[in-house]
């Protein structure tokens, strides 16, 4: 068997080796010619999976390591009986350790209470509901805002989208979609960005596009965080200029989220080729224990990891796939041995 694979992707060789022949290269790269005689295809965010690439290729299984769909044409994969898994979640509790370490620095920052404000949460999915968890252990109020989930599951508690809008700090975690009843592109636009004020936090660690960057630019927030971009890694300066945060689309690229992407694709062409998950594999990610000295909850996260080191990585635009690709080691707050509580859930 033949598998063309993302070099990004976490540990492909250690975790992939057992299906056969791997040929690892650049996402942007991965064309027609390169995919023509393999079996599998796994990739990451960077290569557009669609009729172009895979027409005439021997394709049976796609994988896809991050949790974003908007690469994957999934109507040509099923109209051509191709296997596709998308890691759903992989990357959900390192994206709401991204906001909530971003909360209380900018908490720090303007000298506020996080506890007295509220944080509106625009898409309830894997990411949205653990950072809701995070969010709650902190004590900050919650506005959730996902019309699909309160269609299908009827939740009293969530709230209508000029609601969580109002908030005093509002962050989206919706995929990127343009057609159905809940279309997100442009999520954020012309008709309502009124309810962003000069007093706002607004966060996109979404998806480029969920929130019209034109009228952004030319709105005054109180700050601006963003990892999500449209056009990446054309990325829109103006904005990059005035935003707190400006990180080239990391919020996501914590080594276990990286990890359990190649993982949760491992398991499923496990059980589509038939073969035997090996034991060792769940055992990659071993930093042993990691020890904090900071005494406070502020100077504990940015001891895990300072997020304005991203930011100052790709001031030069030049450098966003670059430094994508050579991202930091970055691990989760449950690898820490913390003198104080950090806001740790299990779901």
């Amino acid at each position: 068997m033949k598998l063309i694979i993302d070099d990004t992707c976490y540990a492909y060789n250690e975790i992939f080796s057992q299906f056969g022949e791997i040929t690892a290269m650049a996402g942007r790269d991965i064309n027609a010619k390169s995919v023509k005689d393999s079996d599998v295809l796994i990739v990451r965010s960077r290569t557009k999976v669609d009729q172009a690439l895979l027409e005439g290729s021997c394709i049976k299984f796609v994988g896809s390591t991050v949790a974003g769909l908007d690469h994957v044409d999934q109507q040509y994969l099923k109209d051509n009986n191709i296997r596709f898994f998308s890691a759903q979640g992989c990357n959900s509790m390192a994206v709401a350790e991204f906001v909530i370490s971003t909360i209380i620095n900018l908490a720090n920052k303007h000298n506020f209470n996080y506890r007295e404000k509220t944080l509106g949460i625009i898409g309830v999915g894997n990411v949205g509901s653990r950072l809701a968890a995070k969010a709650k252990l902190l004590g900050v109020k919650t506005l959730l805002n996902d019309p699909i989930r309160q269609d299908n599951e009827n939740l009293p508690n969530f709230v209508d989208l000029d609601t969580a809008l109002s908030a005093d700090m509002v962050t989206f975690h919706t995929p990127l979609t343009f057609d159905g009843e809940y279309p997100s592109f442009k999520l954020l636009n012309q008709a309502n960005f009124h309810h962003i004020s000069d007093k706002t936090i607004l966060f996109n660690a979404a998806r480029g596009g969920v929130i019209d960057e034109e009228i952004w630019e030319k709105t005054q927030t109180l700050e601006n965080i963003i990892d999500c971009w449209e056009n990446e890694p054309n990325i829109n300066q103006n904005l990059q200029k005035t935003a707190y945060l400006a990180s080239p689309h990391i919020a996501g690229h914590s080594v276990d989220a990286k990890f359990m992407g190649s993982f949760m694709v491992y398991e499923d062409l496990c059980s589509f080729t038939d073969q035997k998950q090996r034991n060792s594999i769940k055992n990659l990610i071993n930093p042993g224990v990691l020890v904090l000295n900071s005494d406070n909850l502020l100077d504990s996260i940015n001891e895990i990891y300072n997020f304005k080191q991203d930011t100052v990585a790709i001031k030069n635009i030049e450098n966003f796939e670059i430094y994508r690709r050579n991202y930091p080691i970055r691990y989760e707050w449950p690898h820490f041995d913390s003198r104080i509580t950090l806001p740790i859930v299990s779901i």
